[in-house]
Order: structure tokens, then C-alpha cells, then sequence
């Protein structure tokens, strides 16, 4: 795990969060998507529900900056607010429910990642 840029563990830790949401019944409507503004890791959705999901991916081998549960700031989930707006106005369509999730991925502790998916969180 070491030997991975912070840009490879990033991508490992995404692919990884994506997979948990398919698996979780949502599609995965774009990832990465970036403005001026800053970028939103993954957008996924329960189409049968019409809820549209934002989710932040947190990658992490070490809690030396605390657990998932403090990853995301209020001043990041204001930004994340201000990004799904963005996106929403690039977008056709209307959602019964918008809700802010975080994933995150522990890796390096066990032979298997350690994944936590926070839903709504802001």
C-alpha cells in the first residue's frame, strides 16, 4: 500500500467506493465532474426513487487526521453544496430527494479495505 502515489490510492479507494454503490442498487451518473469551482467525486442515483446521491470519497491509510467522520468540514460540505447546485443547473430532470454521502476507505489496516458509507451527511 505504501508504494502507491496519494493519486493512485485516491483512484483505488474511488473505484473502490464506486463498486460498494453499485452493489448498493444506485447508477453511477458521472464521476470527477469539475467546474471552476472545485470537483464532486462520484454522482450516483436511485433512479427507481428518483434520490440523487453527491458522495464524497475519503481515502485514508492512517487516522493520523482523524476518522471519516471528520474528513468532510462544514466548510467542505458548504462547498459540496455549492458543486451539486452547479451541477443540478447543467441537468435535465427533477429528484424527489438530494442528499450528500460520504464514503470512506481505510486502507493498510487489514488484508481487506475498511469502507464506511456515511448517507446524508449534509
Amino acid at each position: 500500500m505504501t508504494d502507491m502515489t496519494r493519486a493512485e490510492l485516491g483512484a483505488l479507494g474511488e473505484q473502490l467506493a464506486v463498486d460498494h454503490l453499485i452493489g448498493s442498487g444506485l447508477t453511477v451518473l458521472d464521476r470527477n465532474w469539475r467546474c471552476r469551482y472545485g470537483e464532486l467525486d462520484v454522482i450516483a442515483a436511485d433512479l427507481e426513487r428518483r434520490v440523487l446521491v453527491f458522495v464524497e470519497v475519503k481515502t485514508r491509510t492512517t487516522d493520523r487526521f482523524g476518522g471519516i467522520e471528520q474528513a468532510v468540514t462544514p466548510q467542505k460540505l458548504r462547498r459540496l453544496r455549492r458543486l451539486a447546485g452547479l451541477w443540478l443547473a447543467s441537468q435535465r430532470g427533477s429528484w424527489a430527494q438530494i442528499r450528500i454521502d460520504v464514503v470512506g476507505i481505510r486502507m493498510g489496516r487489514g488484508p481487506e479495505p475498511e469502507l464506511v458509507h456515511l448517507e446524508g451527511v449534509g
